[in-house]
């Protein structure tokens, strides 16, 4: 089993969950398989999955957009440690379900 897709993800800043969704090696285009993790988990296992995002294309600033700073996940970060987890704990990976 390799995760090798990452569909989508989220952080929720205010219960600090990770959603996931991806595919493994083994998965068809038409199943996804979609998980919750502790963010702090992730940390554990020795990854930062956060990094600084810059919008250069954006003429418009506001103070306020300047004083928040934009985050995003690494998806290369996020795939590696998905793999090292779930190879980890293999009964916590969720099962395909068809998207």
């Amino acid at each position: 089993m390799e995760i090798v897709e990452i569909v989508s993800s989220f952080l929720n800043p205010t219960s600090n969950i990770l959603e996931v969704t991806f595919r493994t090696m083994d998965d068809n285009d038409d199943v996804i398989r979609t998980d919750n993790i502790n963010y702090n988990i992730s940390k554990e296992y020795g990854y930062e999955l956060m990094s600084e995002s810059f919008d250069f294309f954006s003429d418009d600033f506001e103070e306020d957009e300047l004083d928040n700073e934009k985050f995003e996940l690494d998806e290369d970060e996020l795939i590696s440690f998905l793999n090292e987890y779930y190879e980890v704990n293999p009964k916590n990976l969720p099962s395909a379900e068809v998207y």
